[in-house]
Formats: C-alpha cells, structure tokens, sequence
C-alpha cells in the first residue's frame, strides 16, 4: 500500500479536495473522532481555530492511501495501516478524519490528523515521517503478499517516469543523401525559367529560396538546413542572378526558418487535433458507459442502506421488547435475568454492525470489480492514443533538427482530455 503524505495548512482547500464528487465517482465520510464538529469541513475548520493559538501553519498531517490496482482491500486493512502509522509517528489519540474515495475501479483512503496537542498548545514534531512511512508501507506489502513497487527494490526506479536521457532520445535523423539533394535541385532549377517557378519548384519538393550570409542565393530544405544553389547546382553567380534577380530582394535565412516553424508548427497541431477528435468520438461510448455505472453504483449503496437501517430499527425494536418493565422488571433485575438479556442484546447488537458492514464491504468489493472491466477498456483505448501519438512524434522528429524539436514538443505536451488519465511527452 503506497503511503504518499505532507504536513500543510489550508484546512478549505483540502476538505474541497476531500469533498470533491467531479473527480470521484464515490465519497464516503468514514469516520470523524475527537471533533466537536459532526462534518469533515467543521473539523478541519476546528483544527485550524485551535492552531492560531500556536505558531504552527502547518497543522493537518494528510496522507493518502493507496493499495495495489487489482487488489481487493476491506476497510480493515485501511484501519490496521492508519493505526500503525498513528503509533509510528506518535499521532495516537490526535484527532481524525478518514475518507473513501473510489475512482477509476480503484479505492484509496485519506486520512487527516491534528498536529497540534491541546494539553501543551504546541505542534506534534514528524521527524523522518516519509522514511517511517516507507517502513509501514513495505511491512503491508510483505503481509499480504502484494508485489513490492520497483522504488522499494531499487530507488533508481521509484519514479516511473524517471527515466534517462538515452531513453528518451529521439530516433536517429534519415537524412537525404547528397546524390538526392542535388537531383532535386537541378529538377526545379531545369522546369523553371524565372524565379516564380524556380520557388514553385522548391516549394513542392520541400525546399525555400533565400537569402544566404555569404553564399548569395541558397535553397533551405524544410528542416532549415542551408544549400548553396551555385555549389549545388554547378551555376555561375550571374546566371543566377539573372534568373532570380539580386539576392538581396530574397527573403533571409533567418525569416525562411521562421515561417518553416510556424508552418510546422500549425501541421503538427493538426495532426495531434486530429488524433484527439478521432480518440474522442471512440471515447464517448465508454463516458456513457461509465456514467450510468456510476449511477447505478451509487443507487445500489443507498437502497442497500435503506434496508439496513429499515432492519436496524425493526431488529432494535425486538431487542427493546425483550427488557421487561414494571413489578416483573423489577423482579428480573433481581434474579439476574435483566443482566443477561442487556448482555445477550448487545451481542446481538455487535453481530448486526460486523453484518450490516460485510454486507456493505462485499457490494463495494463486486462493483469495484465491475468497475475494473470498464477501466480496461479506458486503459485500452488511452493506450492506443498515446501509442498513435508517439508514432507521429518519432515519425516527425526523426529528421528533425535539434531547435525545431524544441519548438514543436510543445505541443505534445497538451494532455489528452480525460480525467482517468493524462498524457504528456517529454524528450
């Protein structure tokens, strides 16, 4: 189980982020202790009011946690995690706050402490917590028999996006070779007879007439690479000159590239729009899919508390009628018989929670499961549109040059528009 934690401030803006229904498709408010307040945003509001009369901005200790993807984890689990990182970290007998979310077939906890201690009026110190948590985290891992994340074998690998440079590289440039360059140019310098249809003959082979430093006239590929055309095409100066007229009318090297870079920089937004439009006609079914899911999910938890508590009172009836009253009320107390029948409904009392949580923990758990089948078609889908779209980068920055790579990653770095999972590409 993955413990990721912080100590923080903004007692609003995380209760917001506990509260959220946008990015969760199920909220439960599992427990609330030692608050005066009976909801999550009056505690933490509480604890902050408590704070002031400290020197701590820093007073909710929050962690998340996160248990394996395809694992089914009951609440007791979570509950035996958060009182081991309590004793670990000496936050036993703080106030607590524990949340349930569920989201994209996985369920995770939240659980918020107060730092602050009431009897001294100072901040509880955490040193070392986030190596104390690994400790916890791998103690969970190793009991339940869950494989280890890479970042506990090796810490090289902790972060799966962590990789090297040599990694990530580009593929190596196709270049043209100079047989093919010169064959090219001497076609569009052989069609033309003026400059008009000298640059019309450039343009369609990918090439751009201009201005060069010192060289006069020179042909600029579409990857900004520099041709000499009296080198290349084996002319004299004033033949060229004659043809195209004085160099200095061309435009520069310098504004070629320019307009090379917003040209292919408008044709890569086209082609990633266009992967994005196409993956989000396909996706639409699956949306709809997930939200009558999330409805129906959502429907089945509410009836199903309905009949318990509906039960609850019908069982709390029963168990009420039991306890005799008056003269023989009086008499069973003496004998001993009212005792044991306060002791034989509070077990029953005991049996009927353990139930009605079992019951509630075994729906979670099925729809969970039913929820994963769908996530598979998400990460299918989402997998093929990040595949499609590296293709297209790799294919584009193979024979690209390094300052036009610069330019054009920006945009693949545009997320895919879901909020199950996000998308970005960087070298």
């Amino acid at each position: 189980m993955l413990l990721k934690a912080s100590q923080r401030g903004g007692a609003d803006k995380l209760a917001a982020h506990l509260l959220n229904e946008k990015d969760n498709e199920h909220i439960e408010i599992y427990e609330i202790n030692g608050f005066i307040a009976e909801n999550l945003r009056d505690a933490l509001q509480e604890i902050s009011m408590i704070a002031q009369g400290t020197r701590c901005k820093q007073y909710l200790f929050s962690i998340s946690l996160n248990p394996p993807e395809n694992e089914n984890v009951p609440v007791t689990t979570f509950e035996d995690a958060i009182d081991r990182i309590e004793k670990k970290l000496g936050l036993e007998g703080q106030p607590r706050a524990i949340v349930f979310h569920e989201k994209n077939a996985r369920r995770h906890a939240h659980c918020v402490w107060s730092r602050i201690d009431v009897d001294e009026m100072t901040a509880i110190n955490l040193p070392f917590y986030k190596t104390r948590l690994m400790e916890v985290s791998k103690e969970l891992y190793l009991e339940h028999g869950w494989n280890l994340p890479p970042g506990f074998i090796n810490r090289e690998q902790r972060n799966p996006l962590n990789f090297s440079r040599e990694q990530w590289q580009q593929a190596k440039r196709l270049g043209d070779s100079p047989e093919t360059i010169k064959t090219i140019l001497k076609e569009c310098w052989a069609v033309s007879h003026d400059k008009a249809c000298f640059m019309k003959a450039l343009d369609d082979k990918g090439y751009y007439l201009a201005q060069g430093d010192r060289r006069g006239y020179v042909a600029v590929d579409w990857r900004g690479e520099c041709y000499s055309l009296s080198r290349w095409l084996g002319v004299k100066t004033k033949d060229l000159k004659h043809r195209l007229g004085e160099p200095e009318k061309l435009p520069a090297v310098a504004q070629i590239k320019t307009q090379i870079d917003q040209t292919m920089r408008q044709r890569v937004q086209n082609f990633v729009q266009d992967i994005k439009a196409k993956y989000d006609r396909r996706r639409t079914p699956f949306e709809s899919q997930k939200s009558g899911m999330k409805d129906r999910h959502r429907h089945e938890r509410k009836d199903l508390l309905h009949k318990q508590k509906e039960r609850w009172n019908t069982e709390a009836i029963e168990r009420q009628a039991r306890i005799t009253k008056g003269l023989r009320g009086f008499w069973d107390r003496i004998i001993g018989n009212h005792a044991k029948t306060l002791k034989n409904n509070e077990r029953e009392r005991e049996n009927a929670i353990c139930r009605d949580r079992q019951e509630k923990e075994t729906l979670i758990l099925r729809q969970l499961q039913e929820r994963r089948g769908l996530q598979q078609s998400f990460k299918h889908h989402n997998n093929q549109y990040h595949k499609e779209l590296q293709t297209l980068k790799e294919m584009l920055f193979s024979k690209m040059p390094e300052e036009h790579i610069h330019t054009l990653t920006q945009e693949f770095k545009t997320p895919y528009p879901t909020r199950d999972r996000s998308f970005s590409f960087n070298r």
